[in-house]
């Protein structure tokens, strides 16, 4: 009998185990799937630019240098473009995390003045806009455009961020609150001090979901701004991307004598749109780690109550 028992044992931790290589050979494949697009942009900033352009650069990385993320860095207006990201992103995300956050709570409340009606009145803007003219006039007539505010006030309210966050709320131990009620804590006491440390995950998951669409946007630059002193880093490297070629040549009569006899490091079409691609991409691939361990977690609880 015994004999029998490890013999089924072995037998089954045998699947288990062929089950965990298959299952991690998968996984494998598709984390390379994933991973070599960006990979591929990579070398291909970093290599000769000839070979780049003939498509010879598949794998690994030839003829290394760094003179295209030089040259890219030298365009007009790169680093305030820069700058106004960043700070879009920084403020943007802060601005729309709190206000998930808050909101998301004050819809959970069942005291709350009118609850049902205002967030009924919440989710359908998450189905019904006015359209584009209409919020341009909008955003015309409360003097936001050519500002750095149209960047953030409008993005500040998104609905299914707060409908995440409320559903994440109400899976927290009411006795986390009613106790904090005990003790005399008012609403903002129980929000920054019970509520707010308790949603890490879930504002985590916001957090990333608003830097990534701060960051990557560029067609309220488009229909707000004229003024180039606020174009977005996007924006302006989109420009810079329909350009290109004219991009290369104004690079090429701006470089020394050497860098154009160079084949390897002279500018092409080719270089100029993968180095872009890089600059727009890394930042993101740089912040999206530090959340990462809460984005699981968050997206799951704030998705499904309890």
């Amino acid at each position: 009998m015994d004999a029998m028992v490890k013999k089924k044992r072995k037998h089954v931790s045998g699947k288990d185990r062929a089950f965990s290589l298959v299952n991690g050979l998968i996984f494998t494949i598709f984390t390379i799937i994933c991973v070599y697009p960006f990979y591929y942009l990579i070398i291909n900033t970093i290599s000769a630019n000839d070979l780049s352009a003939n498509g010879m650069v598949n794998f690994l990385p030839q003829k290394i240098h760094f003179q295209n993320y030089i040259e890219v860095f030298k365009l007009n207006g790169l680093g305030r473009a820069a700058l106004v990201s960043l700070g879009r992103t920084v403020i943007g995300t802060i601005c729309t995390v709190m206000a998930s956050a808050f909101l998301g709570y004050m819809f959970s409340q069942q005291k709350m003045w009118h609850r049902k009606l205002w967030y009924r009145m919440m989710v359908i803007t998450m189905y019904f806009n006015a359209g584009l003219i209409p919020m341009f006039m909008t955003m015309k007539t409360l003097h936001l455009t050519n500002t750095f505010w149209v960047y953030i006030i409008p993005a500040i309210v998104q609905p299914f961020n707060i409908i995440m966050v409320k559903t994440y709320v109400e899976s927290i131990p009411p006795a986390l609150e009613e106790a904090a009620m005990i003790d005399g804590a008012g609403i903002l006491t129980r929000f920054f001090k019970v509520i707010l440390p308790t949603c890490k995950p879930i504002l985590a998951t916001v957090a990333i979901w608003s830097a990534v669409g701060q960051w990557n946007s560029f067609q309220d630059t488009l229909i707000y701004i004229t003024d180039q002193k606020l174009y977005s880093l996007q924006y302006l490297l989109y420009t810079y991307l329909n350009q290109a070629n004219s991009l290369a040549t104004m690079v090429k009569s701006s470089g020394s004598v050497a860098a154009i006899a160079n084949l390897a490091t002279q500018q092409t079409p080719t270089s100029i749109r993968m180095t872009i691609s890089v600059i727009v991409v890394l930042p993101i691939l740089f912040v999206y780690p530090i959340f990462q361990r809460y984005f699981v977690k968050g997206i799951m609880i704030g998705s499904v109550k309890g």
